[in-house]
């Protein structure tokens, strides 16, 4: 299983080229045409997906040449949050697969019919709506339900041996579905707040993944981490 940052979410497309990123874009080169799913888990980062992260997934994926198709749960947000203050919005309620379709154009699905039959790899972007929406993690932590659609998929997609690509909070879901599950968020100790979210490797080992430390960053070039004991990738 692959870990890397942001800014290189196609690597998820096939297994992590040992070349560096210059060897990357020709791999991506050789498979043009990919078909690749997307799962969106709402709109904003404190509710729903990160939009910069989903935004840098389909500009990577575009100059790669995949087929990309969006997907999202059609299931109620947690809550909404008012981004201009970081706080709950108390009387609005908002549909998880609405909110998505913000940022997929309107293109979208039910994740119900996402399968692995019409793609070659499935990449879920980080932001919140990964702990709220697709699974209880933010409420729960290591005791977290994951939503049934996503464990489907995660779980099919890792049956077929096609790649799987997680970023930001995303990997704690396959840590959860997949037992053995090698991921990262990047440090285990938050060093002076560099690693403000560390505490999240613990929970990955508490949910029965296990938690590899990389300099996880928003640059190139692409660090990451590779589970050869699976054959999907999982890229944060």
């Amino acid at each position: 299983m692959l870990a890397s940052c942001g800014p290189a979410l196609c690597t998820a497309l096939r297994q992590a080229a040992p070349g560096g990123l210059a060897s990357f874009h020709r791999s991506v080169q050789r498979h043009r045409g990919a078909r690749v799913a997307v799962v969106l888990s709402g709109c904003g980062v404190y509710d729903g997906t990160e939009i910069h992260e989903a935004s840098a997934i389909l500009v990577h994926l575009s100059r790669g040449g995949a087929e990309v198709q969006m997907y999202a749960p059609d299931v109620p947000q947690m809550h909404v949050i008012d981004h201009s203050k970081g706080q709950p919005a108390e009387a609005e309620s908002r549909n998880v697969l609405v909110e998505s379709a913000r940022i997929a154009r309107g293109k979208i699905a039910s994740l119900a019919k996402l399968t692995t039959a019409d793609h070659d790899a499935v990449i879920f972007p980080g932001g919140f709506g990964a702990a709220k929406n697709l699974s209880t993690f933010a409420v729960d932590g290591k005791d977290c339900k994951v939503n049934s659609e996503v464990e489907r998929v995660l779980k099919d997609f890792h049956k077929a041996g096609k790649p799987i690509g997680l970023c930001c909070i995303s990997p704690v879901l396959a840590a959860k579905v997949l037992s053995g599950a090698e991921v990262t968020v990047g440090h285990e100790e938050e060093e002076g707040g560099k690693w403000p979210y560390a505490g999240t490797a613990g929970a990955i080992k508490e949910l029965g993944g296990k938690h590899c430390v990389k300099e996880v960053t928003i640059s190139f070039p692409v660090n990451f981490h590779v589970d050869r004991r699976f054959s999907d990738v999982l890229l944060q």
